[in-house]
């Protein structure tokens, strides 16, 4: 029986199924069904324990390669905040796909007319030539930050501030995306992650926090349908991709608009080369370049 279907009292974690208890380091405390002077030692019996820590809403447990239990956990992702008073919203969804095209989903950077159709964001009339510059930054890379699309109805909403406005957009191994919105003293910060649950499922997570609109009554209600819209058009788009994928089809990344995703799976491989080789991490961006696509 999963310990995730139990109780926990802030000391003990307690077994849905027949009530044994165990502390925060995995030992067992407590076996309901031990009769007064049974030989069996609870103590004796154990779970396997992860280090962990809460961060931004959410629980981030370290998992080890087998064959290195003793590295050092890794510092935990923080969403960027950029005041003290903000508002903040969680959502997910499972993702009938492969990690490998749950992830290349994120950062693909084409299929906005045609997948977030809607009369607040954009319509396929609306694709035009864009130019991106991007750069390398440490296990991942950087969109730099430049004005977002003139053809989303959101961002000309915030032209009531009267400040330019800019968007950077980051994506970091293994699976984190960041997209930061900054208008004057105002922002808008979100984090998705897509995470493998099985080898063909996953489930994509989005951490969004802000401090714009917040006297707009209802603003985190309505920021919630609009992320869940958007959210439920790529799990549709992505699950639809996910049949033809199945026949394993060879993949046809073009141009500029795929070399996210080329990056992609060069940044991982480089990562395991180094994990396997001992060697330096060898980062596949070796400095600014511009990208240009029509979406």
């Amino acid at each position: 029986m999963p310990l995730s279907f139990g109780r926990f009292d802030g000391d003990r974690l307690e077994c849905s199924y027949h009530g044994w208890q165990f502390d925060t380091a995995g030992r067992c405390r407590h076996i309901p069904a031990l009769v007064e002077g049974a030989t069996l030692q609870p103590e004796k019996i154990g779970v396997t324990t992860y280090p962990c820590q809460e961060q931004d809403g959410y629980i981030w447990v370290y998992v080890p390669d087998a064959d290195d239990k003793n590295q050092s956990p890794p510092e935990v992702p923080r969403l960027p905040l950029y005041s003290e008073r903000y508002r903040v919203l969680h959502i997910s969804t499972m993702l009938r796909c492969t990690i490998d095209d749950g992830i290349v989903g994120l950062m693909d950077p084409a299929h906005g007319p045609f997948v977030h159709q809607s009369w607040f964001w954009r319509s396929r009339d609306s694709i035009h030539e864009k130019a991106k510059e991007f750069e390398p930054i440490p296990y991942g890379f950087r969109m730099k930050a430049h004005e977002p699309s003139r053809n989303s109805a959101i961002y000309k909403l915030l032209g009531v501030y009267g400040e330019s406005i800019s968007t950077t957009i980051d994506f970091v191994l293994p699976n984190l995306r960041y997209e930061v919105v900054r208008c004057g003293s105002y922002w808008f910060s979100s984090r998705a992650t897509v995470t493998p649950m099985t080898d063909k499922e996953c489930r994509i997570d989005f951490c969004a926090a802000w401090n714009m609109f917040r006297q707009v009554p209802f603003s985190t209600a309505l920021f919630r349908l609009i992320a869940r819209h958007f959210l439920e058009q790529d799990k549709r788009i992505m699950e639809r991709q996910a049949v033809g994928l199945q026949y394993k089809p060879p993949l046809m990344l073009l141009d500029d608009a795929d070399t996210p995703a080329k990056w992609y799976y060069k940044l991982k491989a480089a990562h395991l080369a180094a994990r396997r080789n001992g060697g330096l991490f060898d980062h596949p961006l070796k400095g600014p370049v511009t990208l240009r696509w029509r979406s």
